[in-house]
């Protein structure tokens, strides 16, 4: 049940953030937006909250999401519409940024709560 309020918590931030910046900032549709917003959140879930988090630091979890976040975006954003690959990305490094700010509180939730298994690390620092 933890994880899923996590996963809510992410889903919600990620939905947000990329329907402001992708849906009314460059007008991709919704349902782009959601599908963008559900492959991001699932890989960034696994691979840097529940693998790279609990090994490292607050800090590296935070710039492995914030280049996680750039190419699943560009990436998804070019094959689903017909944007620009120079446009999708200013996009793409936008939406990174504004959800590493995001990615780097969930963070400090995630290790506060011990969310993350075998987290080794659980010094005053990464908080």
């Amino acid at each position: 049940m933890e994880h899923v309020k996590a996963l809510a918590i992410k889903a919600l931030m990620t939905l947000v953030v990329l329907y402001l910046i992708l849906g009314l900032g460059f007008e991709m549709s919704f349902g782009n937006v959601v599908l963008i917003t559900l492959v991001l959140g699932v890989l960034s879930y696994l691979l840097g909250d529940l693998y790279i988090l609990p090994k490292t630091s607050n800090m590296t979890a935070t710039m492995a999401d914030l280049g996680m976040a750039f190419l699943v975006i560009w990436l998804l954003g070019m094959a689903l519409t017909d944007i620009s690959a120079g446009t999708m990305a200013g996009a793409a490094i936008l939406s990174a940024i504004v959800m590493a700010v995001g990615e780097y509180f969930f963070h400090k939730f995630m290790l506060k709560r011990d969310f993350t298994p075998g987290n080794r690390y659980r010094t005053s620092n990464q908080y």
